[in-house]
């Protein structure tokens, strides 16, 4: 196993992310198989395993514990994460930390998150109402915190709006990273942002929810004239070997046979070649659907609905890869006013525009897809009636 440091902490450069844990006939988690693969992670080298609240309807934290009530508290790392997206409304922010404590049989988190951050959910993290980092921040000091972060899916631009708001109150970001969304998502700006500042660098979906995992016939094809003998997943997990302040990478495994895959593939340091990086910028761009916006802002000089139109256009472009709730949500953080159905179609934007794209039909469609897609609200109701029943709400 290969390993980074992070405040003396030594940790493996592998993290098991438990978000997506097999199911069994009964529809319950599998527990015999998350104890095998924890065991066989474990033996592999593995120390750092990732959890959230309403990860599995609340579930992952309580299979996470009882895999790991076997081996020594020192002897692995625990991150969660703080709901604030999912909650009901202002709600006792102490009392559901405690309540994730104990679901995952710990007396601290050694790495400890603030959920899902985006141009939506942030609305809520910075709520005098809702109170939130407040309280995180006293159970850092308590020792029951003791590396705060924050889980983020909005804006490079974003991002740096809150990096120099909560300077030095931060100590890592997790970001969605892999060599797809390094241009499509900005994600090569984020972490250049994060790594500027000192913090580190957390990776969430370094395969893209398992798109960059199972590639199509025609580009799995380029990686095994490569190295036919490897997973498409190890190409894409290399990729981010090949950054220096990536921490950690957080893998959601729910095979024994990934975790073994996987731990292969971080038995040693291997970044990737000339060649083989050339061959997944080929395959990155082979995946893009979506339109050349290089957001030089210039459409947004006339536009006499305000819109911020590369914001639009970057949500426009992940969607079209594939459904895409966060992109949804980051859209719903818009008012009315701002969102793609606001455009008047006064064709301004695409006559500026230098790279000559269609900007009025592309907000149609995100209008369209956006009406169409995956809705938070109907999504979230369930973690709030989880959160309600836990806090005893009703």
């Amino acid at each position: 196993m290969i390993y980074s440091d992070f405040k003396g902490k030594k940790l493996s450069r592998l993290g098991f992310g438990c978000m997506r844990f097999a199911k069994n006939e009964a529809g319950e988690i599998d527990q015999a198989k998350v104890n095998a693969m924890f065991d066989m992670a474990i033996a592999g080298g593995v120390n750092y395993f990732d959890t959230a609240y309403p990860y599995l309807d609340g579930k992952s934290e309580l299979a996470m514990a009882e895999a790991l009530k076997k081996y020594p508290r020192d002897s692995y790392f625990v991150a969660d994460k703080f709901p604030g997206h999912s909650l009901p409304g202002p709600v006792d922010n102490s009392a559901l930390f405690e309540l994730s404590l104990r679901k995952c049989g710990v007396d601290y988190f050694d790495f400890y998150l603030l959920h899902n951050i985006n141009e939506w959910s942030v609305k809520i993290y910075e709520s005098a109402e809702y109170h939130i980092l407040p309280v995180l921040l006293r159970k850092r000091e308590e020792g029951k915190i003791r590396h705060l972060g924050f889980s983020f899916h909005g804006s490079a631009r974003m991002l740096e709006e809150l990096l120099d708001r909560y300077d030095g109150v931060f100590e890592f970001v997790q970001i969605q990273c892999n060599y797809l969304d390094w241009t499509l998502q900005d994600a090569k700006a984020k972490y250049d942002l994060i790594t500027s500042r000192g913090l580190g660098v957390w990776v969430m979906e370094p395969c893209r929810g398992g798109k960059l995992a199972a590639l199509d016939e025609a580009n799995a094809a380029k990686l095994r004239a490569i190295d036919p003998a490897a997973s498409d997943a190890s190409f894409a997990f290399r990729f981010l070997q090949g950054l220096p302040n990536v921490k950690v990478i957080l893998s959601g495994m729910n095979e024994v046979d990934q975790v073994a895959d996987n731990l292969r593939t971080f038995e040693r340091e291997r970044p990737l070649g000339e060649a083989e990086r050339a061959a997944l910028d080929a395959i990155a761009a082979s995946l893009k659907k979506g339109v050349p916006c290089t957001a030089c802002r210039y459409c947004c000089a006339g536009c006499p609905a305000g819109l911020d139109i590369p914001f639009l256009i970057e949500c426009y472009n992940s969607i079209k890869v594939g459904p895409a709730l966060n992109s949804t949500m980051r859209l719903d953080g818009l008012s009315v006013d701002k969102r793609p159905a606001a455009c008047v179609g006064c064709g301004q934007c695409a006559h500026a525009c230098p790279q000559g794209i269609d900007v009025p039909g592309v907000l149609a469609e995100l209008a369209e897809l956006y009406a169409a897609g995956p809705k938070w609200g109907e999504m979230s109701k369930g973690r709030q009636d989880n959160i309600r029943r836990d806090l005893n709400m009703d």
